[in-house]
């Protein structure tokens, strides 16, 4: 366990599962629920900030609703495992709208796995081919595309806190 871990209570841990199942409750709102007066609760939650256990807060959108239709998984292998060339990958897809993740992996054939959201297989067909094809140093594209959304998460597990 870090020094973070360490010292969060029954509280904050209450706190950190209220956050994460509704980031815009008021700070009244979360007191009210966790048993303590406005000004300790808000500066429990400043406190989880300041130590960067709070990174922030953000609205969930609906990617069907918003004809986001195809999500899907790509793993990508690289030519060369050099820092400079996973660097200009990592720079190049951080700034492509589409990548919602994009995780270094390690246990597969690939060096990357991302998580892209676009409207249909035409828009995926132009990312593939205009974008992330034309990065320097990709060597190969395997692409998985979701059927369904079993577990869909960004609740992370406290009980191990």
């Amino acid at each position: 366990m870090n020094d973070k871990q360490n010292n969060l209570d029954k509280f904050d841990k209450h706190l950190l599962a209220l956050l994460q199942a509704d980031g815009s409750l008021s700070n009244l709102q979360l007191a009210e629920r966790v048993g303590l007066s406005p000004s300790p609760c808000l500066r429990r939650v400043q406190k989880l900030e300041a130590l960067g256990v709070i990174t922030g807060r953000h609205a969930l959108l609906s990617p069907k609703a918003l004809g986001l239709g195809l999500t899907v998984m790509i793993q990508i292998s690289m030519d060369k495992h050099t820092p400079e060339r996973f660097a200009q990958f990592e720079a190049t897809v951080s700034g492509f709208n589409e990548v919602q993740q994009c995780y270094l992996i390690t246990g597969q054939s690939a060096d990357y796995l991302l998580k892209v959201v676009v409207p249909d297989m035409d828009r995926y067909q132009d990312f593939l081919l205009n974008k992330l094809t034309r990065i320097d140093g990709v060597s190969g594209v395997h692409s998985s595309f979701v059927m369904r959304r079993v577990v869909d998460t960004t609740a992370l597990p406290l009980q191990y806190v």
